[in-house]
């Protein structure tokens, strides 16, 4: 059997493995049944369908012709590398780590470490572009969820709130 298409074999693959992983951590917790849902319900069934989905990829991979075969081009390192930074600089500016007495800078912060971060990914970022957009992501941001939905979050960093 031949593989027509290695993007959607291989994309078909890896949905397959993170719905059968999340699949499997979900029986770790109560079920329940669907009158009465547990904490385990609903990723059971999302590990299920994405394992589905996953299948149903790998099949088209496997008997759809493809122009070209749709071969798997070169990782793209600098994306990949920036994108995870930006969200590991997140977690860290949002939370804090006390493990290394680093307090937390607040919800504003690291919105714009974030967006910064994540934005250098893209070739030929500009950063007017990725300033206005970081200001648009932190004050809806500020808006949603401290305003609207009365979350406590801390928004600036403590050693300026006090």
């Amino acid at each position: 059997m031949n593989i027509k298409s290695q993007k959607d074999f291989f994309s078909g693959l890896m949905f397959m493995g993170i719905g059968v992983a999340f699949a499997w951590g979900a029986t770790t917790y109560n079920i329940g049944e669907a009158a009465r849902m547990g904490p385990g319900y609903f990723p059971l069934w999302l590990g299920i369908l994405m394992t589905i989905l996953g299948a149903a990829i790998t099949f088209k991979a496997l008997v759809v012709e493809t122009l070209g075969g749709d071969k798997i081009g070169k990782w793209a390192w600098k994306p990949l590398i920036f994108i995870i930074l930006a969200n590991l600089v997140f977690g860290a500016l949002l939370a804090g780590l006390p493990s290394i007495n680093f307090p937390a800078m607040g919800m504003i912060v690291a919105i714009y470490a974030l967006t910064f971060i994540s934005s250098m990914a893209e070739s030929g970022w500009k950063v007017k572009a990725t300033f206005i957009l970081a200001t648009v992501l932190a004050v809806g941001s500020y808006i949603a969820f401290v305003l609207v939905l009365q979350l406590q979050i801390a928004v600036w960093p403590t050693f300026i709130t006090g």
